[in-house]
């Protein structure tokens, strides 16, 4: 893709799992692709309704070690580029 949307830090392909300070990791997609997001983004109503989603399907059981997102990849970038 040829653009970057303010605020999301797409993972690097290191094996690094450091997160910054105010952001945190999230699995999006069929094939769990890692973004690290501000922390900001959960105030926001369309990312709580993700979250409602993610609560219903895992509880606070997150397969990942981290939070998975249930929708595609495309949908998560629509909903957090108008942050």
């Amino acid at each position: 893709m040829g653009f970057r949307l303010p605020g999301i830090r797409r993972a690097s392909s290191s094996k690094s799992r450091d997160v910054p300070k105010g952001y945190l990791a999230v699995y999006v997609g069929e094939k769990m692709k890692r973004f690290v997001i501000p922390i900001s983004y959960l105030s926001q109503p369309s990312f709580q309704e993700l979250l409602s989603q993610v609560e219903e399907k895992f509880g606070f059981d997150h397969p990942m070690g981290g939070l998975t997102i249930l929708c595609s990849e495309n949908v998560f970038l629509d909903i957090t580029s108008k942050f």
